[in-house]
């Protein structure tokens, strides 16, 4: 049988089975491109960034994973949240059973969507063409990818404010730099934005391989600086703390705030238990994942909920204020040497958290997109220009923007979630022919209906509207912290019952048709 080549792909030589991808691509292996009946891999599904991974020479280890929770679980997001809860009336105690239960919901979550990725090798676009069709698998990974491409020009912005309090700190004369408006942004705002915009260009340029050092770098400078900054509060209230505010929640109002705060803790991760198989794709086994998701979850959320509980509580005794951030309390710090040291830290942790949470999704989906023009270096070049020309400081100081548009995304996020859970793993029971995600031919597997499941679309919507009813609708006030398990849990429960589940489905491994892992 002679190999059928994709247009785009032009080896110099083709062998019976098997050829050699472009040297753009940044391959060497020998790649077939039919799948094993005869169908032809098409150049619109399929490149070196979208092919699955070889399960030898993966890369990613239990370390690997614990230092991506390491760095997220400890964004300046994060901690607005939980002290959040401290503002709200909820203890110590109180505060550590909501994240607590959080932290158990998603330990299991995060396990059955990163096993998806170690077995099947694919990235999060690939991996929804299960559910929703080679075509329709557009619709999750774009809106994934939306969100995720706003959340990195925010956050981008968020980093650059403490990098202009440590300036400012250092060369006091930049202040005045800090104070004419340009399109929204000072001129001192504009310079530490394009520096750390750069930064992370650079970084994510070289590929998902260096986004793992750096996660591994950043990691225990994140959890030193954290717990440090803790130990000198604790220090500074006389080595004791205030466990409550003075208007403390009690009875059925405090047990649910401490439920809808670990609803919350879930929804905060519903982006990343979404498209976590980005990452475990190149992860050395299950039991590496389960490894690191235990370290990297409710062991390291227990430790991220004490510190939040000394910081808020130490705070509140000196003098009765609830800071927001640890960024209020890097403000406080005296020494400017510690200061600049604290800012460095959080700057660090910052475009870590960037760059495996806002970086990646996009990627993936504009590669997805346009695999014929798109490699991994390119569409995150595109992606975070797409972020720097939204102006997202802008966007953050629009209520509206944030709320609604970025929140109604975020709440579809469930629904996706709920039916291709419920594909993979209640319908399929994890069989997937992994080599038919690439084929356009009629009777490939995941063809559907010109390359779109229906009932996939049909349960997405209906719960993607009762998910934005919860959320928004004052009505549903007491119900809007769990509007994404309302979500997920009405699209798996709808995709599973209008499914065909007498159906039986073949598996096929991806190896054949996998590169080696650079991730």
């Amino acid at each position: 049988m002679n190999a059928r080549i994709p247009n785009d792909l032009e080896p110099a030589t083709v062998p019976a089975m098997t050829t050699t991808l472009p040297a753009e691509a940044h391959a060497t292996e020998r790649v077939p491109y039919e799948t094993p009946e005869g169908y032809t891999l098409s150049a619109t599904l399929f490149n070196q960034d979208l092919a699955p991974t070889q399960r030898k020479g993966r890369r990613w280890s239990s370390y690997s994973i614990f230092t991506l929770w390491a760095n997220d679980v400890h964004s300046l997001g994060n901690y607005a949240f939980a002290i959040g809860l401290f503002a709200l009336g909820l203890g110590g105690w109180q505060i550590l059973l909501a994240l607590g239960i959080g932290a158990v919901l998603l330990f299991g979550l995060l396990n059955f969507s990163g096993f998806m990725g170690v077995r099947t090798g694919v990235p999060f676009p690939v991996m929804s063409r299960i559910s929703f069709g080679i075509k329709g698998a557009q619709v999750s990974s774009l809106l994934r990818g939306g969100v995720a491409i706003v959340w990195f020009g925010v956050q981008t912005f968020l980093a650059s404010v403490v990098f202009r309090v440590m300036l400012v700190a250092v060369f006091p004369s930049l202040h005045e730099l800090d104070k004419s408006l340009i399109l929204g942004l000072s001129a001192l705002g504009w310079l530490t934005f394009i520096a750390l915009w750069i930064v992370q260009v650079i970084i994510v340029s070289y590929g998902m391989d260096m986004i793992r050092k750096y996660e591994a770098f950043a990691g225990p400078i994140i959890l030193i600086t954290m717990a440090t900054i803790a130990v000198w509060m604790f220090m500074r209230a006389g080595g004791s703390i205030a466990w409550t505010t003075n208007h403390a929640l009690t009875g059925g109002e405090m047990w649910r705030t401490i439920f809808g705060g670990g609803a919350l803790w879930v929804a905060i991760y519903g982006t990343f238990v979404l498209n976590f198989c980005d990452f475990t794709r190149s992860a050395k086994s299950e039991k590496s994942i389960v490894r690191g998701n235990f370290w990297g979850i409710p062991i390291n959320m227990l430790l991220f909920g004490a510190i939040v509980v000394v910081m808020a509580g130490a705070q509140f005794k000196i003098n009765g204020a609830i800071i927001e951030s640890p960024a209020d309390v890097v403000h406080l710090i005296p020494n400017t040497f510690l200061l600049v040291v604290a800012c460095l830290a959080l700057l660090i942790l910052t475009v870590a958290v960037n760059l495996m949470a806002n970086v990646v999704a996009p990627v993936y989906a504009l590669t997805n997109l346009f695999p014929r023009h798109l490699n991994f270096r390119r569409a995150a070049i595109i992606s975070a220009s797409i972020g720097l020309v939204i102006l997202p400081w802008n966007l953050y100081n629009n209520p509206v923007v944030i709320v609604y548009f970025l929140g109604g995304l975020g709440g579809l996020l469930g629904p996706l979630f709920g039916v291709i859970m419920a594909d993979y793993w209640l319908l399929r029971r994890g069989k997937v022919n992994v080599p038919h995600l690439y084929t356009t031919d009629e009777n490939g597997s995941y063809h559907y209906r010109r390359g779109v499941n229906p009932k996939a679309i049909i349960a997405l919507i209906p719960a993607g509207v009762v998910a934005l009813l919860i959320a928004f609708i004052p009505t549903f006030h007491e119900l809007s912290s769990f509007s994404w398990f309302f979500g997920a849990g009405i699209a798996a429960i709808t995709y599973y019952w209008i499914s065909d589940r007498s159906q039986s489905f073949t598996e096929a491994s991806g190896e054949p048709i996998a590169v080696a892992s650079t991730h």
